[in-house]
């Protein structure tokens, strides 16, 4: 049976259309419900229904085994020195562990999801000022798959002013989906997150992306989660300092996060579509 599941939804138009052509906002909602509900036997039973679908669920860095709730296992936290950060001065780290996407040079503001599938930098970063940063720099788009490490972290030594917050759709945000839905980063919902190096002509974004059962992001810096049920204003204010690696937030499933850089960084040996990439590894590099 559980091959069979597999089985099933590795089939493309299968896939799509039971990840994507449902009540995307409905299912959401009741996720959110469903996995707060406080019952250890529920969280042993759901997270053994969770591994027929992602085999790969390794718990065996997580600081704690066992979990009072489905929640508690999507957001745990990892043993520490699970992760080593690269401390190289001209290095920006990976902010998650993930599955690199496309990833290249903001060429006329272009950006891509998918191969053939562009979008403009603009449709997914509202301000204009920040988008214009980023023309001719560099992007790299890292998946989260639902079994990951959910908390992300830092890239680099930074200050975080403003969380801009976008509300928006519920897409999956799977490979499948990405070569049929186009500009699915910019309907989804979504956070705009400047991170300020205090370099002259340097800056970084990061823009988590959320999807369909995960349309909820919490950030430290924040009092609100912002999620479906955030109604307050769109541009939130903030005062946050982090070292490179330290912890900023975390998605409450899986979901996806857009690292964006100004001309004067490069990608990273072995930074290409399809890679795995784990939080503190070197992802960009400033050019000499």
């Amino acid at each position: 049976m559980p091959e069979l599941i597999r089985n099933l939804t590795q089939q493309e138009q299968l896939n799509f259309l039971l990840t994507n052509r449902i009540p995307r906002r409905l299912l959401t909602r009741f996720m959110g419900w469903y996995s707060r509900l406080q019952s250890p036997m529920l969280a042993k039973f759901s997270i053994g229904l969770w591994r027929l679908f992602a085999p790969e669920l390794d718990l065996s860095e997580a600081s704690k085994q066992s979990f009072n709730s489905l929640h508690e296992c999507f957001i745990r936290e990892l043993k520490s020195g699970a992760r080593t950060v690269d401390d190289g001065e001209d290095i920006v780290v990976s902010p998650c562990d993930a599955i690199v996407g496309c990833c290249g040079q903001v060429e006329n503001n272009t950006v891509y999801q998918a191969k053939g599938f562009p979008y403009d930098i603009h449709d997914l970063i509202p301000d204009v000022e920040l988008a214009r940063k980023f023309s001719g720099g560099r992007y790299v788009t890292l998946r989260l798959k639902s079994s990951m490490y959910h908390r992300f972290h830092a890239p680099t030594d930074c200050q975080v002013s403003q969380v801009t917050y976008i509300s928006g759709d519920t897409w999956n945000v799977n490979p499948i989906t990405l070569k049929r839905i186009e500009q699915l980063y910019c309907k989804n919902e979504r956070a705009v997150v400047e991170l300020e190096t205090g370099q002259p002509n340097e800056s970084l974004a990061l823009v988590p992306v959320a999807a369909i059962l995960v349309a909820s992001m919490k950030f430290h810096c924040l009092q609100p989660t912002l999620d479906l049920q955030y109604n307050g204003p769109n541009r939130l204010s903030c005062d946050a300092r982090y070292r490179k690696g330290e912890e900023m937030g975390y998605f409450q499933h899986g979901s996806t996060i857009i690292v964006f850089a100004t001309s004067g960084y490069q990608l990273c040996q072995g930074i290409q579509e399809g890679a795995a990439i784990r939080m503190g590894q070197a992802l960009l590099q400033k050019m000499k």
